[in-house]
């Protein structure tokens, strides 16, 4: 998995002050995108455990009280970054267990729970979005944007609490 940005501090991708990862490689190609850059799975720089540690550490850092860890991209729900992901997100839940995950996609829920059980990477897709505590899913629609909605873009994403999902 690569990835392009990782900020320890962010206020903008999700609620409260938040780590927020970038990850590499989307394939929805919406128009209007203001992250085409990270499209390109191979593009950025390579994730590391270092990385992965510094995100641990980060977290539990009592000096900035941070509420949870964002994923973001390129699409988190890249086949790339699937197994990657769901290792940083056991780790975030055993570690800093009173953190929340939030992650972007731009597949929608319905469009997930109708891909499982076709491989094994839709199940890991799936088997992702249902261990973060927010799925904002959706691809961006340039003609449905609305700058006065908070934490989606367009009108047609969706910011859904996943709790007793699966």
């Amino acid at each position: 998995m690569n990835y392009h940005q990782y900020y320890p501090t962010d206020m903008l991708n999700g609620p409260g002050i938040r780590n927020v990862l970038f990850v590499s490689g989307c394939t929805h190609g919406c128009k209007g995108c203001y992250n085409e850059s990270t499209w390109n799975p191979k593009s950025g720089m390579a994730f590391s455990k270092e990385l992965e540690d510094q995100i641990i550490r980060d977290l539990q850092d009592t000096r900035i009280k941070r509420d949870g860890l964002t994923l973001s991209g390129g699409d988190p729900l890249h086949e790339r970054n699937i197994l990657p992901l769901i290792q940083l997100v056991h780790r975030v839940r055993k570690e800093c267990p009173d953190k929340t995950i939030w992650m972007w996609t731009g597949y929608t829920l319905p469009e997930l729970e109708a891909m499982r059980d076709n491989t094994q990477v839709t199940n890991d897709r799936y088997y992702l979005a249902t261990l973060v505590d927010v799925l904002v899913d959706g691809k961006f629609v340039q003609e449905l944007h609305d700058p006065t909605l908070k934490f989606v873009g367009s009108s047609n994403q969706n910011i859904i609490e996943i709790k007793n999902v699966s």
